[in-house]
């Protein structure tokens, strides 16, 4: 199955495409900081899931979707920054939260399977 078929990865966009948006609410001053930081998590995880799905053997598929599952980490952790320093409330996040969720649980399903 070739990546764009994937359930997550056409999440992991859908992901993308709301941090992208939920960036542009930070303050101008954490253009090249967080929301920079932001944005390279994000599409870290489908970019991760493209090229393992393109990679050769199934371990070498695992680990860039255990590189994705980091950067989703990331992604949630910088969330919360966001929301403890009161730039994004919880409810504006809680979309991306639950996308981060559903991302992760595909990727962990992925990751078991690749392994039997």
């Amino acid at each position: 199955m070739i990546y764009k078929e994937l359930i997550v990865w056409q999440k992991s966009m859908e992901l993308v495409k709301e941090i992208y948006s939920l960036v542009k609410k930070l303050p101008k001053d954490e253009t090249y900081s967080l929301s920079d930081q932001m944005r390279r998590a994000a599409t870290s995880i489908p970019s991760n899931i493209a090229e393992g799905n393109g990679r050769k053997s199934q371990v070498e598929y695992a680990r860039f979707l255990d590189i994705a599952r980091g950067s989703q980490f990331e992604l949630e952790t910088q969330l919360h920054i966001c929301i403890m320093l009161e730039f994004l409330t919880e409810h504006e996040t809680q979309k991306a939260f639950d996308l981060i969720s559903e991302v992760g649980k595909m990727l962990n399903a992925l990751i078991i399977k690749l392994g039997k």
